[in-house]
């Protein structure tokens, strides 16, 4: 997995704790003013740090924005991880449930998360593997191990095709209600348990 658009990882935990503001600051312009007017200075002022403090981190925007969507998916893995423990070993629906309702859940509450999630909208370009690679790559590692498997090529590629079909499903369930229609997302939960039956019901088939 990529690292974090960091020119300086914070060392003591007071640069931690600033580095922590710039970005909630981040998250809440983005939804107040979006991508295209969002600046570094404005970031410093919401935040309450000088100017020098975001460019001790971070080189321009685009690089604030992919450390923002940087933390989303480590909160993201956070709770779903969180929640699997507490779910009977080998119930990967119930997995697929968790993974589709903690993303419903930080798209509807929290800042800047609508517009950037794990950094797939941000409008500049596009890397030859983007966030839901990443995404994929969490997801994978969690499941496998909520499944008591390993994490191989075709549980990897099962779960890449989900959260690319999900990503589309739940961009459409977002532009037809602002708070995601739940038609579509109940669409989606059953395509996502259709699809993944195939690879994550094979073990209990040959055991």
């Amino acid at each position: 997995m990529s690292q974090p658009p960091l020119r300086r990882a914070p060392v003591q935990q007071r640069s931690a704790d600033r580095l922590a503001r710039i970005l909630d600051a981040c998250a809440e312009l983005l939804d107040t003013c979006g991508y295209e007017e969002l600046s570094t200075r404005g970031v410093a002022a919401r935040a309450g740090v000088p100017i020098g403090s975001v460019y001790r981190f971070f080189g321009n925007k685009r690089a604030l924005v992919e450390a923002l969507g940087h933390r989303n998916l480590d909160r993201y893995a956070e709770r779903v991880a969180g929640r699997l423990v507490r779910l009977p070993a080998g119930d990967w629906r119930g997995a697929v449930d968790v993974m589709l309702d903690e993303y419903l859940a930080m798209k509807r509450a929290v800042p800047g998360f609508a517009l950037i999630d794990f950094g797939a909208q941000v409008p500049v370009g596009a890397p030859v593997t983007g966030p839901n690679d990443e995404v994929a790559d969490r997801l994978v590692r969690l499941l496998a191990a909520h499944q008591g498997r390993e994490p191989d090529a075709r549980l990897r590629r099962a779960v890449l095709v989900a959260v690319e079909a999900a990503d589309a499903l739940l961009q459409l369930a977002f532009r037809v209600s602002e708070t995601g229609d739940e038609g579509i997302v109940e669409e989606t939960r059953l395509l996502l348990r259709a699809y993944l039956a195939d690879v994550l019901d094979a073990p209990r088939q040959g055991a």
